[in-house]
């Protein structure tokens, strides 16, 4: 109790001083240093997080969502199944309701809720974030499989299969829907700054900027940079430039309760001493903020990494990348598949886009271009002309008014493209004979763009992306497409590379239909 009262009192004191003390802002170097008399430096002082009131409202209604979804569920097979209370006759409780309508609209829901909260579906680092969220879901609803069965089994109850297969069924559908639909919501508020982390980045400025680019670019994460702090003192003449205030020589803890942050990322490896670190994470504890590490390791995902605890030391074990095996083969019988099967149903617009092109103006309808594909090899790729007969003439004559960089050349407003090439391009109608190159296994539904060069333009960390066969979409078409500079291309190709897999594909896929309706970076 002694102890309790020093700390209050203690941190009471610092509240005091530090309130009545203003920073003080260089002018020189650019960053903000603490007040004349030192930032107040405690391991006692444990500030309070902001409370997060989105956060809490955003998993009260997942939670009156998901419950409406079980209960659409359960009604739905009770509907469409006539043995749906199979194993339930002549069992009344609470006078004239029988076991089965409770069980159906209260003991569905009520366990799938359950269910929800154990599989960490709630948990507030997976919420509107990739595909951990669906994954929990998902396990949930194996969870609540075996629990059916389990349940079946021990009071020995006969229960349709069949209603025991669609409820399972439909609860995983409709949530799915139902969380996604809540992910959309989710992020068109995130776009406006709000239902965030606020994030304090700590470590050398150029690892702090370079997170804060791939946070800022990437809003439906929820992190929300609001500063920086470096562990050292800027040199001499040297003026620190960023899109936030810099902080330096302040105490972390209080620093971050006075800029009413609730996360503090610590970038880059020399950002602060391992020691430093742990009594960093001591303090934090029962604050309610969070800590991210960002580790030296980037570009590198999901079951690719492994940590290893011996003694204490975290080690972070990263396998290499997996292309080639079942998975391939896998992948190889799913682009053939869906290309044929996409070659049929789409053949009436593609025979309407081809009308319309040879009514256009003179020329072919198809373009067909060389490209450097899987291990080098060259193709013919196909595509819908988009451009005038005598594009490839007037090249040269363009080259100065390039807007992109590197192997890739791109004009906003080309005045090679036709006009009917403006709309196909925008709806990346134009990729959609490439179909054929997918069929012939020469590309794949998801992969690097094949690029118009020469192989032996592919050189160094570059020619990595020839390891896998070159996509129709990619994470080039869901990042930006055109709008990305060279470097950032290359990144993402070879972060493709290095993290491919199946459920990689299919949410490169997912997400492709909605950035080519919204007509981003597409020109």
């Amino acid at each position: 109790m002694w102890e309790r009262k020093v700390v209050s009192a203690h941190t009471q004191f610092l509240t005091a001083v530090t309130s009545q003390q203003t920073p003080r802002f260089d002018p020189d170097l650019g960053v903000i240093t603490p007040p004349s008399n030192g930032m107040a430096r405690s391991v006692f002082a444990r500030p309070v997080a902001p409370r997060a009131n989105w956060r809490r409202r955003y998993v009260a209604w997942l939670v009156l969502l998901d419950a409406l979804v079980a209960l659409a569920a359960s009604r739905t097979v009770v509907a469409l199944l006539d043995e749906a209370d199979a194993g339930f006759w002549d069992q009344r409780v609470l006078g004239n309701v029988s076991s089965f309508t409770l069980v159906a609209n209260i003991g569905v829901p009520l366990g799938w809720l359950l269910l929800l909260v154990a599989a960490g579906a709630y948990d507030q680092r997976a919420l509107g974030l990739g595909t951990e969220e669906l994954k929990r879901v998902a396990r949930a609803n194996l969870a609540m499989a075996a629990t059916v069965s389990f349940l079946a089994l021990g009071f020995k109850k006969d229960l349709s299969r069949a209603t025991v297969a669609a409820i399972i069924i439909c609860l995983l559908l409709y949530t799915l829907v139902a969380r996604f639909a809540a992910r959309v919501v989710l992020r068109r508020i995130r776009r406006t700054g709000r239902a965030s982390q606020k994030v304090l980045l700590v470590g050398r400025l150029s690892d702090a900027l370079a997170l804060h680019e791939v946070v800022t670019r990437n809003y439906g994460a929820g992190l929300h940079p609001i500063a920086i702090h470096l562990p050292h003192h800027p040199r001499p003449g040297e003026r620190v430039n960023a899109p936030v205030p810099v902080y330096v020589g302040w105490d972390l803890v209080p620093l971050v309760q006075q800029l009413g942050a609730d996360t503090i990322a610590v970038c880059g490896p020399a950002s602060l001493e391992s020691y430093e670190l742990r009594k960093l994470a001591w303090q934090l504890e029962g604050t309610g903020l969070n800590l991210v590490v960002v580790p030296q390791v980037t570009d590198v995902t999901g079951p690719r990494i492994h940590v290893r605890p011996i003694e204490g030391l975290p080690l972070l074990n990263v396998d290499e990348p997996t292309i080639s095996g079942l998975s391939l083969l896998a992948k190889t019988v799913l682009d053939r598949f869906t290309a044929l099967v996409g070659l049929v149903l789409l053949s009436p617009v593609l025979l309407g886009i081809a009308m319309a092109i040879k009514a256009s103006g003179p020329g072919p309808v198809m373009f067909r271009q060389t490209r450097i594909g899987h291990e080098g090899r060259a193709f013919k790729v196909w595509k819908f002309r988009t451009m005038y007969i005598d594009a490839e003439e007037r090249l040269a004559a363009l080259r100065d008014r390039n807007e992109s960089d590197g192997l890739l050349f791109k004009i906003k407003d080309d005045p090679r493209v036709t006009p009917i090439g403006r709309h196909l391009r925008a709806l990346s109608l134009d990729e959609l004979p490439q179909l054929i190159n997918v069929l012939r296994g020469q590309m794949s539904l998801v992969g690097p763009r094949p690029l118009p060069t020469e192989d032996d333009d592919y050189r160094g960390d570059v020619r990595r992306r020839l390891l896998v066969r070159p996509g129709i979409t990619g994470l080039w078409q869901i990042s930006g497409r055109s709008d990305l500079t060279w470097d950032d291309a290359v990144r993402l190709d070879l972060h493709y590379v290095d993290n491919w897999s199946l459920v990689y594909d299919l949410a490169i896929l997912w997400k492709t239909a909605s950035v080519v309706l919204a007509r981003r970076g597409a020109y």
